[in-house]
């Protein structure tokens, strides 16, 4: 669940100081309730990612695409589907630009936010094929 505590230290840390997210009782605001701002939904689901399929492999960050598709709120909580939809080797072996697409719903299971992201991850070198090692051997 996102709390007060969660925005009120990411708006702070960030400076994102804006009056949706700073003052309940704006008069302004074009978004009911306690919105939190669409980077903190992001980066908490790019913290539970690093914390379990990118630990000890992430390389690089390389390119994200984002679209808030509905506000999440404070004492919402959220969840994310990650698709892998692409692994491109690099040239330098043991390494590969992973992409993939993530979904985040909130607890009514409404989509809420989706993006595309492109990492560099680190893996194991790769290995000749066996149809090299059968033409090594063969030679004299």
């Amino acid at each position: 669940m996102i709390t007060e505590a969660d925005l009120v230290a990411f708006i702070s840390c960030t400076g994102m100081l804006e009056s949706i997210f700073i003052d309940p009782e704006f008069e302004g605001r074009a978004i009911a309730g306690r919105p939190i701002p669409a980077a903190l939904t992001y980066t908490l689901i790019e913290g539970f990612q690093l914390q379990s399929i990118c630990q000890g492999t992430g390389l690089a960050l390389l390119e994200v695409s984002m679209k808030a598709h509905r506000p999440v709120q404070v004492c919402d909580t959220i969840s994310a589907i990650v698709t892998i939809e692409s692994i491109r080797p690099t040239s330098r072996g043991g390494r590969a630009v992973v992409t993939s697409f993530v979904e985040v719903y909130n607890q009514d299971e409404t989509l809420v936010l989706s993006y595309w992201v492109s990492r560099l991850i680190a893996g194991q070198p790769l290995l000749p094929s066996p149809s090299i090692w059968a033409a090594d051997e063969a030679s004299p």
